[in-house]
C-alpha cells in the first residue's frame, strides 16, 4: 500500500517533469502521453480511495512527513484525477506543446500531494510547487508581456497569503513541537491562534476570497484548459479544502471560525455581483468561481464539512465543464466577449447542450446538484446565525442572475452565423461526462448519512425541504427576472472592475512599498554611497598629507642612520688586516688602556 501512496502523486509529477525537460522534441507524443498518464492516475486514485494507503518518511529528528488517504481526501483525489483527465483530453485537441502538458501534470501531482499530506512540511512543499506551476501555466504564452504581467500579479498575490503557512508552521513548532495537521489545535498557550491566523491567510489567498479575489481575474490570461483546471478542483479549491481539513483548529479558536464563515458569505455575495457585471465570459466564470468558493469557505467556518465537500465536488464538475465550453468557443470563434458569443450554443449542439446544463446547475435550479449542495451549507449556516444564512442565500441569488445572463447570450438566435473552425472530437469528448456529473451529483443527498461519515462529519444535518424550496424558488424567479432585464440594467463600474480590488491593493500596498524602496535606494545612493566615497576621498587626502609631511622626514632619518652605520662599519673594517702581529699590538694597546683606567679609578 505504501507504494500506491507514493505512486499516486509522483506518477503525474515525474511524467510531467520528463515532458517539460524534453521540450519540443516530445511535442508530437506529448498529448497522447499526457492522456495515458492522466488515465492511469485516475485508476490509481480510485484504488487509493478504496484501499486508503498511508505512507511515512523521515525528514528531521522528531519531524517525519507522510501522506494518508481518509474519507475527505479520498473524495478529493478522485475529483482531482477525474477533472484533470477531462482537462488533459480537451487540451489534446488544441495544444501540442510538451512543455504545456509537462507543467500541467506536475501541477496535478502537486495538488494530489496537497490533499493527502498529513503535516505542514509536505503540505508546504506541494503548496509551493503548485504555486510555481500556476505561474508558469498562466504565463505560458510568455511572448505576450500582458500575460506574463498577469501571471506575476497572480503569483505575488497568492504568495502574499502563502506566507501564512510559514507562520503557522513556526507557531506549531513553538507551541507543541509537532507539524501534524491533526494536532494543530493541540498546541500550548496562544500558539493555536497564531497557527489559525496563518492557515486562514494562506487558504483565503489561495481560494481568491476577499480581499485577494482580483488575482483570479488575472489568471484568465492563461490557456482555457489551465483556467478549467485552476478554477475547478485544484488550486483555488486547495484553500477551501485546507479550511475544511483544519476545521477543528478554527472551531477551537472561535474567532477564526467566525472570520472564515463571514468572509465566505460576503465573498459569495460580492463576487456574485461582480460576475453579473462582466461582459467577458471567462471573467464572469472567474468571478463566479470566487463566489462559489465562498460557500465552501462558509461551510468550513460554520462546521458544515460534509456540505462543503459536496459543494466542492459538484462545483469542480460544473466549473470545469463551463470553462471547457468557453475554451471551445474561444478557439472556434476567436472571442470570449459575451457580445461576440450570441448564438454560440446553436453552432454545435453538443457543446451548447453541455454549457446549458452547466449554467443551469450553476444557477442552483432544482433538482440539479448545486441546488442541493449549496443548501446543505446554508442549512448549517442558519443554525449558526440568521444573518449568515441571509447573506449566503443572497449570494445564491446572484448565481442565478449571472447564469441567466450567459444563457440569454449563448442561446439568442442570430441572423447570420459567424465563420469559425468546428470543435474537435477531443474537445467534445469530456463534455457529456462532466455535464452528467455536474447535474447529477446532488443524488448524494439520498445517502447523506453515509456521505457525512465518509467526510468525517457524521452529525451534520441534510438540507431540509423548506430551505430547498426557498432557494430553488428564488433561483427560478431570479433567472426569469435576469433574463428579462439582462440588457436594461447598466453595470456599475466598481463591479465591472472587480470592486477596484487590484487598484486598491496597488495604492495601499504596492505604491507605498515601491515608494519606500525608492527612498531607500536614494538613501543608499546619497548617504551610504556618499559616506563610502567621502571616506575613500579622505583616505586619499590623508595619504597625500602623510606622504609629504611625514614620509619625507622619516625617509631622511632612515637614510642618515644608514649612512652612519656604513661609516662605523668602514672604521670597524680597518683593524681587520689579517696579520697576527697587528692583532697582538692592538691587544697590547687595549690592555695598557685598561690598566690606565684601573689605576685612575683606584
Amino acid at each position: 500500500m505504501s507504494v500506491l501512496g507514493w505512486a499516486l502523486p509522483f506518477l503525474p509529477a515525474t511524467a510531467g517533469g520528463l515532458l517539460a525537460l524534453c521540450g519540443r522534441r516530445a511535442d508530437r507524443a506529448a498529448p497522447a502521453v499526457a492522456v495515458v498518464v492522466a488515465c492511469v492516475t485516475l485508476a490509481l486514485a480510485v484504488v487509493a480511495a478504496v484501499t486508503r494507503p498511508v505512507v511515512r518518511a523521515p525528514f528531521l529528528e522528531g519531524l517525519p512527513v507522510g501522506m494518508a488517504i481518509d474519507g475527505l481526501s479520498a473524495v478529493m483525489v478522485v475529483t482531482v484525477a477525474a477533472v484533470s483527465l477531462a482537462v488533459v483530453v480537451f487540451a489534446a485537441g488544441e495544444m501540442t506543446a510538451a512543455r504545456f502538458f509537462g507543467l500541467l501534470l506536475v501541477f496535478v501531482g502537486a495538488m494530489l500531494v496537497t490533499v493527502t499530506a498529513t503535516d505542514l512540511v509536505l503540505l508546504l512543499m506541494a503548496w509551493e510547487v503548485m504555486g510555481a506551476m500556476s505561474y508558469a501555466l498562466i504565463g505560458f504564452w510568455w511572448r505576450d508581456p500582458d500575460r506574463v504581467r498577469s501571471a506575476g500579479i497572480a503569483f505575488l498575490t497568492t504568495r502574499a497569503g502563502d506566507l501564512g503557512l510559514y507562520v503557522a508552521a513556526g507557531a506549531a513548532l513553538a507551541g507543541g513541537g509537532s507539524l501534524a495537521l491533526a494536532g494543530l489545535a493541540d498546541a500550548a498557550g496562544p500558539w493555536p491562534h497564531v497557527v489559525a491566523a496563518g492557515v486562514v491567510a494562506a487558504a483565503l489567498g489561495k481560494s481568491a476570497q476577499l480581499p485577494f479575489s482580483f488575482w483570479l481575474s488575472r489568471a484568465m490570461a492563461g490557456p482555457s484548459p489551465v483556467s478549467a483546471l485552476l478554477h475547478s478542483a485544484t488550486m483555488v479549491a486547495a484553500g477551501a479544502y485546507l479550511l475544511l481539513r483544519v476545521e477543528p483548529l478554527t472551531a477551537a479558536t472561535g474567532w477564526a471560525a467566525w472570520l472564515v464563515a463571514w468572509t465566505g458569505a460576503v465573498t459569495a455575495l460580492a463576487l456574485g455581483a461582480v460576475a453579473v457585471a462582466q461582459h467577458d465570459l471567462k471573467q464572469l466564470l472567474a468571478a463566479s468561481t470566487c463566489s462559489q468558493l465562498g460557500f465552501m469557505v462558509l461551510a468550513a467556518g460554520a462546521g458544515a464539512v460534509a456540505g462543503g465537500a459536496a459543494h466542492l465536488v459538484a462545483h469542480a464538475a460544473v466549473k470545469s465543464l463551463l470553462f471547457l465550453c468557453a475554451g471551445a468557443w474561444l478557439t472556434s470563434l476567436g472571442t470570449q466577449s459575451l457580445p461576440g458569443l450570441h448564438g454560440a450554443a446553436r453552432r454545435d449542439r453538443l457543446v451548447g447542450a453541455a454549457f446549458v446544463a452547466g449554467a443551469l446547475t450553476l444557477a442552483g435550479l432544482p433538482p440539479l446538484s448545486l441546488w442541493i449542495t449549496k443548501d446543505a451549507v446554508l442549512t448549517v449556516a442558519a443554525e449558526e446565525s440568521a444573518a449568515l444564512y441571509v447573506v449566503g442565500l443572497a449570494g445564491g441569488v446572484t448565481a442565478a442572475a449571472y447564469a441567466a445572463k450567459t444563457l440569454v447570450v449563448v442561446l439568442r438566435p442570430v441572423g447570420t452565423e459567424r465563420p469559425g473552425r468546428p470543435v474537435s472530437v477531443w474537445e467534445k469528448a469530456p463534455l457529456p461526462l462532466l455535464a452528467s456529473a455536474a447535474a447529477g451529483f446532488g443524488v448524494v443527498v439520498l445517502w447523506w448519512d453515509a456521505w457525512g461519515r465518509l467526510t468525517g462529519d457524521a452529525g451534520t444535518r441534510a438540507p431540509g425541504p423548506g430551505g430547498l424550496a426557498v432557494s430553488g424558488a428564488l433561483a427560478a424567479v431570479t433567472m426569469y427576472a435576469a433574463a428579462r432585464l439582462a440588457h436594461r440594467v447598466r453595470r456599475p463600474a466598481v463591479l465591472a472592475d472587480w470592486l477596484l480590488l487590484e487598484r486598491g491593493v496597488h495604492r495601499l500596498v504596492v505604491s507605498p512599498v515601491m515608494g519606500s524602496a525608492r527612498l531607500l535606494a536614494r538613501f543608499d545612493d546619497t548617504v551610504i554611497d556618499g559616506t563610502v566615497r567621502a571616506t575613500a576621498s579622505a583616505g586619499r587626502r590623508l595619504a597625500g598629507i602623510t606622504d609629504h609631511r611625514v614620509e619625507l622626514p622619516l625617509d631622511r632619518i632612515v637614510r642618515d642612520v644608514g649612512r652612519g652605520v656604513r661609516g662605523l662599519a668602514a672604521l670597524a673594517r680597518r683593524p681587520q688586516t689579517g696579520q697576527v702581529h697587528t692583532y697582538y699590538a692592538q691587544a697590547a694597546v687595549l690592555l695598557f688602556a685598561l690598566a690606565v683606567v684601573v689605576v685612575l679609578a683606584g
